[in-house]
C-alpha cells in the first residue's frame, strides 16, 4: 500500500495571540442563609395552597372565589421558588 504524503509545516504561520484582554471574574460568595429560608418558604407556601385549596377550597370565601386559579396562584409560588433555586450559591 502506497504511504502518503508527509506536508512540511509552514515555518511563517504563527498562531494568532489572542487580542482581548483577559478580565478576571469577581468571586461571589455562598448565599445569604435567609435567602434560602425564604426559597424554600415561598415553594412550601405554593403547595400548602394547593393543599388546602383541595381540602377546604370551598369553605374558604375567597378561595371559593378565585376557583380554578388557585391553582395558578400555587404553582406561581413553586415556580417562583424555584426560579429562586437558580441564584442560590
Amino acid at each position: 500500500m502506497p504511504k502518503s504524503k508527509v506536508r512540511k509545516k509552514d515555518s511563517s504561520s504563527t498562531p494568532v495571540a489572542d487580542r482581548r484582554t483577559p478580565v478576571k471574574a469577581k468571586s461571589v460568595g455562598p448565599s445569604h442563609p435567609i435567602y434560602v429560608v425564604v426559597m424554600l418558604g415561598v415553594m412550601l407556601i405554593g403547595l400548602l395552597w394547593l393543599v388546602v385549596n383541595y381540602l377546604a377550597g370551598e369553605q374558604i370565601p375567597f378561595m371559593a372565589e378565585l376557583g380554578a386559579w388557585n391553582f395558578a396562584v400555587g404553582f406561581s409560588f413553586i415556580i417562583v421558588g424555584l426560579l429562586m433555586t437558580m441564584r442560590w450559591r
